[in-house]
């Protein structure tokens, strides 16, 4: 397969995360203890309280935050000249739901068994995050999404 055809099925991600509330005290009594049974387990060296921690820390566990951001890039060639350009766009709002539901609207134009995505740790937090917010949003996961058993360059 030429470098040209590979190249068009790259989708590059990064998303960006915030707390899915805005402190501590908002959190219903069952996510509090839960987030005080997971700050019991983080490494906190200048022994913040967890409610504190929670501002600090919440947005990078998907169990806790939530996505408000996912920017997408993808390489594609002009038909007149041949050169390759880098086409960019940002998926953004406060409905995580309708964002979620538009990246995977996204990810189905691409023929799925050629698809690769590639995001800096994505295998590690990208891709966990983006698969763990669709399942707390009722959205079934797309083919390019299936990760379990997969190496890094299978992705």
């Amino acid at each position: 397969m030429d470098l040209r055809k590979k190249a068009k099925n790259v989708l590059f991600i990064d998303i960006e995360t915030v707390s899915s509330k805005a402190s501590f005290d908002q959190l219903d009594e069952r996510m509090q203890e839960q987030w005080e049974r997971k700050a019991s387990n983080i490494r906190n060296d200048d022994h913040v309280a967890p409610f504190d921690l929670f501002y600090r820390r919440a947005a990078i566990y998907a169990e806790f935050g939530k996505i408000i951001c996912i920017g997408v890039g993808a390489l594609y060639w002009n038909t007149t000249d041949e050169q390759p350009r880098f086409k960019v766009k940002s998926l953004a709002g406060d409905d995580e739901r309708a964002l979620l539901l538009e990246f995977k609207e996204l990810l189905e134009k691409y023929p799925q068994n050629q698809l690769i995505l590639c995001a800096h740790n994505g295998k590690e937090f990208d891709f966990p995050y983006i698969c763990r917010r669709m399942l707390v949003n009722g959205i079934t996961l797309p083919e390019s999404l299936q990760l379990s058993g997969k190496k890094p360059w299978e992705i």
